[in-house]
This record gives C-alpha cells, structure tokens and sequence, in this order.
C-alpha cells in the first residue's frame, strides 16, 4: 500500500499567495485525475474561502486535532468534498485561539497516517498560518516536502530566512525525509529589476534548480477567490490557470516521487 504524498505550502509573511498557490496547486492535481485532500491549518480560513465552503457552528475542523482533549482520528471525520470530483478540503476554525492546545508535534502525522486518510488519497496538501507555532511545526513534521510561496521584494527575505530555520530544524531532529521543493515567485513581472534582484538572490542562496517559474501578476485570482472557485473553473485561459498548470508540470518533473504518485492515481482510477 503507497502512502501519499503530503506537501506543505509555507511562508511566514503574510500576503504571499501560499493559500492561492495551495488552493490552485490541489484543484490542479484533482483535475489531472489526483485523490487530493487539502488540509486548511490557518484559522483565517482562507482555503474553505477558495471553495465557497462555510463552516457551520459545531462542524469538525483542522484544529479540532490540536485541542487537549481531542480523540485521535477527529482529522477524517471533518472531511467535506469540494465541487470539484478527486478534490477533498478539511476546513479550518476560524475561532481557533491556541489556547488549549496540545503541544504534541506528531499529532498530524499520527492523524494522516491513519488508513481512512493515507489509503484515501495520493496527495496532501497542507496550507499553513505564517506563525511559527505548534501547527506550523507539525505540517513539517509530517510532510515529505515544502514549497514556499514567495513575494519578489527584498522585504520577503528575513520572513523566508526565519522559515528556513526552522525547516532545518524539523528535518534534523524531527522528521529527516523533510525536504526543501523550492520556492515559488508570486506576483511576478520579470520586466521590474527588483523582481530579476530577488530572483537571482533565491536563486545564489539556495540553488537555481529549487526555483520555479512562478505566477505572474492577474487579477483573476483574486477575482476566482471572490467567487469561491479555482482558478481553473473561473477563467481557464487567464494567465494565472496557465501559470498554476506550468507549476504542477514543473514539480511533477523535479519530483519522482510526486509523479509516481499521479501515475498510481491515474491505474487506480
């Protein structure tokens, strides 16, 4: 039995598309056939936003799994489907505070690794509050990999930094498969030269392979939010649907691993 794929989106500024890369990138799997579950750790709930999904008073979230008195296996009960076929959300809780939290860092891996999820679906995709608290440690500790969404401003770089560490610290004590997909520049416009300066520096301190093309600027994936839609459903010619189908194309070819997974997808389907 293959166990998924499990993928945390993080950045620990705000503004830096991580929930629309992580929104697009989930119904780009789906449409390409995945079992895709995406998991909304920020109590902002910006996921359950990108698919018009409200959450209803007493309704299973996310963050149930952190709560001091929660009952393992809580994650899969809080499972609702999206409007788009291969594509599951759990949704987050807004009124989520912490503070009775659990301090537990393998709480999320001991939920996903549970059968009702990891026999379920191929691809996990964890979008994570730019905090650097216990639910942001735990989606590294359970992931095979992490992408990080990027704003091409030098204001981006120490916020960048600061996630780096801790990825290093949770890959050397914690969970020694975690590794580093790269980073994603978002809001792109390669004609700015700071944009071309940030870039080039991604690319000197951390490995010109580990950059992806990245998401141009366009006003449809706002717009596509708005609606509660990918942006695949709402404007498929737009430039942000393009650049979000480069992107999956792209990691499919950088990661084995992730590829092998679509295929076994695509047999089992």
């Amino acid at each position: 039995m293959t166990r998924p794929f499990i993928l945390t989106i993080s950045n620990r500024k705000g503004g830096t598309g991580k929930t629309t890369t992580a929104v697009n990138i989930a119904a780009e799997a789906a449409i390409r056939g995945g079992r895709v579950l995406l998991v909304d750790l920020d109590t902002q709930g910006h996921s359950n936003l990108g698919f018009g999904i409200a959450v209803s008073k007493g309704q299973a979230t996310a963050h149930d799994i952190f709560r001091a008195n929660a009952r393992l296996g809580v994650l899969a009960t809080a499972i609702v489907e999206t409007n788009l076929p291969g594509l599951s959300l759990v949704p987050a809780d807004h009124t989520f505070d912490g503070l009775d939290s659990i301090r537990d860092m393998d709480r999320l891996r001991r939920e996903l690794a549970l059968p009702e999820i990891s026999q379920r679906f191929d691809l996990i995709i964890l979008d994570t509050p730019p905090s650097l608290d216990i639910l942001l440690m735990n989606a590294m500790a359970a992931a095979n990999a992490v992408l990080i969404p990027v704003l091409p401003h030098i204001l981006s770089s120490e916020g960048v930094k600061q996630l780096i560490r801790l990825f290093f610290k949770i890959a050397t004590s914690v969970n020694a498969d975690l590794k580093l997909m790269g980073f994603v520049p978002v809001m792109l416009n390669l004609r700015t030269g700071l944009h071309r300066d940030v870039m080039n520096s991604l690319s000197t301190q951390y490995g010109k392979e580990r950059i992806f093309r990245g998401i141009r600027s366009d006003i449809s994936l706002a717009e596509a939010f708005g609606k509660g839609q990918p942006i695949q459903h709402y404007d498929p010619k737009s430039r942000g649907a393009q650049d979000y189908r480069y992107l999956w194309e792209e990691m499919l070819d950088a990661w084995p691993e992730l590829r092998r997974k679509k295929q076994h997808s695509e047999r089992s389907s």
